[in-house]
């Protein structure tokens, strides 16, 4: 394996990999990324890289404290949790995902389900529900009381339009194997108090989360308008195939955006990270505070993400 670029994390070197942990690298959003990546690496003890992947996920899905992933997301307009997720698999281009999910708790690994087991990609609303309960996930209440005097107190003082000042911070996580087999889910309760079925880019195979196993992966956060409108993470790893590093793929896939939409940066709200097959990452935004984790067997490191202005 290749060394790490500038903004990744020391590789190793020399002949096959002596424990799964070794050579593998996951990249994640948002400081909330260390404990899934850190869960991602003791999975691979035990499991594969697609179990590293999902049970990552599953540990931010899981916590009530962050409003904006599974349990204790914020809810849409009408007071329901809708929730979104993607899963790929890039050995084979496999890919499954769920959108506008209710009433189940791990999206993450409802959408990981659609990809082995159907013949489909996506299901929505109550078709991906009765799946889930089909496949015998459990139902569960997401709105926790925190959440619903939230919802009240917006819906009392400011019905219309619908608030984006709160909270929907994506967790996209990318994963290498020591093989170099390479993995990404998203999972999201997206945009607070967005009206009824509206969907972001986290489900979207090639916005929210794209994984090509020839060549890497890439994750997004952020305002989901902005980003599927430019295919953005299909665009990073398109990037990284013509030859950019994931830092680099990263950058340009926001100077695109920068230069084709009209409206300003800190209204685009968009943000990549990426994962090449080397094990080299990168991450990028329209606009400060978006950080990201990086973590091998050896550790991990919280890194703010390049601030892309033109």
């Amino acid at each position: 394996m290749r060394a790490e670029g500038a903004r990744g994390v020391a590789s190793h070197r020399g002949g096959p990999a002596s424990s799964p942990r070794s050579g593998a690298v996951f990249v994640s959003t948002w400081a909330f990324g260390r404990a899934a990546n850190e869960t991602a690496v003791r999975t691979l003890d035990t499991g594969g890289l697609l179990d590293a992947v999902e049970q990552g996920i599953r540990v931010v899905e899981a916590d009530p404290e962050e409003h904006s992933v599974g349990l204790g997301g914020t809810p849409n307009a009408d007071g329901v949790v809708q929730l979104d997720a993607c899963f790929m698999d890039g050995d084979g281009q496999r890919a499954g995902s769920v959108a506008a999910l209710e009433g189940i708790a791990h999206p993450i690994s409802v959408a990981r389900r659609v990809m082995e087991v159907t013949p489909h990609v996506m299901l929505v609303g109550d078709g991906a529900r009765r799946f889930a309960l089909s496949e015998g996930f459990e139902s569960a209440d997401l709105l926790t009381e925190d959440r619903r005097h939230r919802w009240e107190a917006w819906r009392r003082d400011r019905r219309e339009p619908p608030s984006i000042s709160e909270s929907h911070d994506t967790i996209a996580l990318l994963g290498r194997g020591a093989d170099g087999r390479l993995a990404g889910g998203c999972s999201t309760s997206g945009q607070g108090y967005k009206r009824p079925g509206r969907v972001g880019d986290s489900p979207i195979v090639g916005g929210g989360l794209y994984v090509d196993g020839d060549v890497g992966a890439a994750g997004a956060t952020g305002l989901g308008e902005s980003i599927m409108r430019y295919c953005g993470s299909y665009r990073v790893v398109d990037l990284m195939a013509r030859g950019a590093d994931p830092q680099s793929a990263c950058e340009e896939a926001v100077r695109h955006i920068l230069r084709r939409d009209p409206r300003p940066a800190e209204q685009l709200s968009c943000f990549f990270i990426a994962l090449d097959r080397q094990g080299r990452t990168g991450g990028a935004g329209t606009s400060g505070g978006f950080s990201y984790c990086v973590t091998t067997g050896a550790g991990s490191r919280l890194i703010d993400a390049e601030v892309v202005t033109s």
